[in-house]
């Protein structure tokens, strides 16, 4: 059955009384797992409604639920973001559809964002004389990343959310690589690449943090230059702090990251580790394979086909660098940031997952929502600080299967970690060859 914005709207009003709506919005989504639109109540209330396709992207939205529960209101107080509520669920078509409260403001490309960085827009109010000048964006998403990473781990471990090692995170990264190998599909630089940083155990000496797990453009909200919330929580966790910057490597301009990083520091409980870039790179080329996966798996052509070209890409790339490892610049190199990837079956059209739009490529490719199984996308409506164990990690019995010990961390939505996206000023070569100290 096809799911309409005017269903979700009575779906709304069935999961919160009170809520009469009047009118409907897109919302952006991942049309391979959500069918969502904003509604607006007779107050001039505004919802979020998410309504899943798939019994896995409903547990996903079940386990964001336990999530933002564990958000107690005096965790939410020190938090420099905003995190939405869910108002309300009901079940439909044998799945739960949740209603959020709806936040202000909107997501925006790699590019948008560094454009709203160096010129912001101005504030919708006019702040005070006596206020404090209001930060760049770069600093206000470091400053972010850092409240969140020192948040304590009782915070996950209380929830029974999974918690991973230093050393469990690099074991879950090879057992991914070599499901990804299987396909025989990845060109074998990039396997030899990838093994080769995972078997230097120098880069995974680090301390592990709360992380978002799932952060990414589309899920960072932005309001007048002003950074809002942070949505998308359904893969909290406690793991590896690079996952939450692996997005970030993406930018044209490096000073953007660097920016994030020394907000970050300073931020933060305890300082990043020396190595944190290296493997935030090491993410964002390897969500190119976890992407193959998702899309052999779910036995989708078109999806196969562009993580193939892309990877194609990014191995031709990485030999025009001569990068020898991700996020280090051959000797002598200076980073290149102007190459692009082109050829790829790309159509701007139409709302579409968690802020892309329908069949952009979105993080390293996604197919459009025609190729997808299920009903096509709706037409818009105008309108945590406890002690690990012996092995070091304390481990969680609830959550999705892609944050189970050994499964794939490619996401529902599209690979979880982000590298450049086509069109947002960023590459792979940019990702590949740009510099951090080893």
């Amino acid at each position: 059955m096809r799911t309409t914005p005017e269903l979700l709207a009575a779906v709304a009003a069935a999961a919160v009384p009170g809520v009469a709506p009047v009118a409907t919005g897109p919302s952006p989504d991942d049309p391979a797992d959500f069918r969502s639109c904003i509604i607006q109540d007779a107050d001039g209330r505004r919802w979020r409604v998410r309504s899943p396709l798939n019994t896995e992207s409903s547990m996903r939205l079940e386990t964001e639920h336990l999530v933002l529960q564990a958000f107690t209101p005096s965790v939410r107080a020190r938090l420099p973001f905003h995190l939405p509520s869910v108002a309300g669920s009901v079940a439909h078509n044998g799945l739960r559809t949740f209603v959020y409260s709806h936040l202000p403001g909107h997501t925006l490309s790699l590019r948008q964002l560094q454009r709203q960085n160096e010129d912001p827009e101005p504030p919708l109010h006019v702040p005070s004389p006596s206020a404090a000048p209001r930060a760049p964006l770069a600093v206000q998403l470091g400053r972010a990343l850092g409240t969140l990473h020192s948040l304590p781990r009782a915070l996950v471990m209380d929830a029974d959310l999974p918690a991973y090692s230093a050393e469990q995170c690099r074991k879950r990264m090879l057992h991914d690589l070599d499901q990804a190998a299987t396909t025989g599909l990845i060109p074998g630089e990039l396997l030899r690449r990838w093994e080769d940083a995972l078997e230097d155990t120098t880069l995974w000496q680090f301390s592990t943090r709360v992380v978002h797990g799932d952060l990414h453009e589309d899920n960072v909200t932005v309001d007048h230059g002003s950074l809002v919330s942070f949505t998308g929580w359904s893969d909290l966790h406690v793991g590896d702090p690079a996952q939450d910057f692996s997005w970030l490597v993406g930018m044209a301009d490096p000073t953007f990251v660097d920016t994030v990083l020394e907000a970050y520091s300073v931020s933060a409980v305890q300082p990043p580790d020396r190595h944190l870039l290296r493997r935030a790179h090491l993410k964002a080329e390897f969500a190119l394979a976890e992407w193959l996966v998702r899309g052999v798996d779910r036995g989708i052509p078109s999806m196969v086909d562009n993580a193939e070209r892309m990877l194609a890409t990014l191995a031709q790339d990485v030999r025009a660098s001569a990068s020898p490892t991700p996020g280090v610049d051959a000797p002598g190199a200076r980073a290149t940031v102007d190459a692009t990837v082109t050829g790829l079956d790309v159509d701007e059209h139409g709302p579409s997952p968690l802020g892309r739009t329908t069949g952009r490529v979105g993080s390293w490719g996604r197919p459009a929502a025609s190729d997808l199984d299920g009903p096509s996308a709706p037409d818009s409506v105008p309108g945590p600080g406890a002690a690990e164990n012996a092995d070091g990690v304390a481990t969680g019995t609830q959550g999705t299967a892609s944050t189970a010990p050994g499964a794939t961390s490619a996401g529902d939505d599209g690979p979880r970690l982000r590298p450049a996206r086509p069109g947002n000023g960023g590459s792979t070569a940019a990702a590949v060859s740009r510099r951090t100290d080893a």
